[in-house]
């Protein structure tokens, strides 16, 4: 058995939609997805129904554009999420909420911790406060539509919301790592600003990822991190631990440079 992941399936292009039909089937290895299949429970549905006949098992984190409030007057916020969460978890999709499986690939027993912890701006340089990064990345012509669709509620902002996700988070965490087996860690965002390569929108980082989660590969004893949102796939190798950037894309970033069926990259 092997563990694979992709993220950002983007379904709402119907380029990256005919894309997803030509994913290989491996019925007996599983699947993580980190983030980004949509906009819409309907994208959600749609990438379910094609990958888990394909896969023994999926794995779903969420990342930015499955928490938009689209439309307007459906539910956001901690709500929208739960109603993503409970589609997987109906469907048997493991999730966030869901206890950490540990699981054997090949020789190798391992943790696979699925997160959802948000941005809170904090990927930004030192001399840049907090109220003035919106500003500093507008200089440079960057904004994120989170800022406009990525409804917090209750939370005050999507910096609160991050806080109390990663505090959660990182309780459980604590408790469930506590054996010292090796983890992989699963999450849309990047865990490590180091990680964030951003070389055409440099000041898009601040919606990369919070640094409170920075020093997590090495607490909780990752052999691999998992994440996508920054569209450029790779993976480095670091103090023993594999990061994983799985994303397919917008067809701009895949199309004429790998077949979509490549952007499932084997982990484990």
């Amino acid at each position: 058995m092997k563990l694979y992941a992709v993220s950002d399936l983007h379904l709402s292009s119907a380029v990256n939609r005919a894309a997803l039909a030509t994913f290989d089937a491996r019925p007996e290895d599983w699947l993580i997805v980190a983030g980004d299949v949509g906009e819409t429970e309907d994208h959600l549905n749609l990438a379910l129904d094609t990958l888990q006949p394909r896969y023994a098992q999926l794995v779903w984190t969420p990342g930015n554009h499955e928490l938009w409030r689209l439309p307007r007057s459906s539910p956001g916020g901690v709500e929208r999420y739960e109603r993503m969460a409970a589609l997987c978890r109906a469907r048997g999709v493991l999730t966030p909420e869901d206890p950490y499986p540990v699981v054997a690939f090949g020789d190798r027993t391992v943790r696979i911790a699925p997160l959802f912890t948000l941005f809170d701006y904090s990927f930004r340089p030192d001399h840049v406060a907090l109220e003035d990064v919106i500003l500093w990345a507008r200089e440079d012509g960057i904004g994120s539509v989170d800022e406009v669709r990525l409804d917090p509620a209750p939370h005050l902002d999507r910096a609160a919301w991050c806080r109390a996700r990663c505090a959660e988070t990182e309780r459980r965490l604590d408790a469930a790592c506590a054996d010292g087996l090796p983890t992989v860690l699963v999450n849309h965002w990047p865990l490590r600003p180091q990680d964030v390569r951003l070389p055409s929108i440099p000041r898009f980082a601040p919606w990369c990822g919070t640094t409170l989660t920075r020093d997590w590969p090495t607490r909780f004893n990752a052999c691999a991190v998992i994440y996508g949102h920054i569209h450029m796939r790779g993976v480095k190798r670091e103090a023993g631990v594999a990061y994983h950037e799985v994303s397919l894309g917008y067809p701009r970033d895949w199309e004429g440079r790998v077949e979509p069926r490549d952007c499932v990259r084997p982990i484990l």
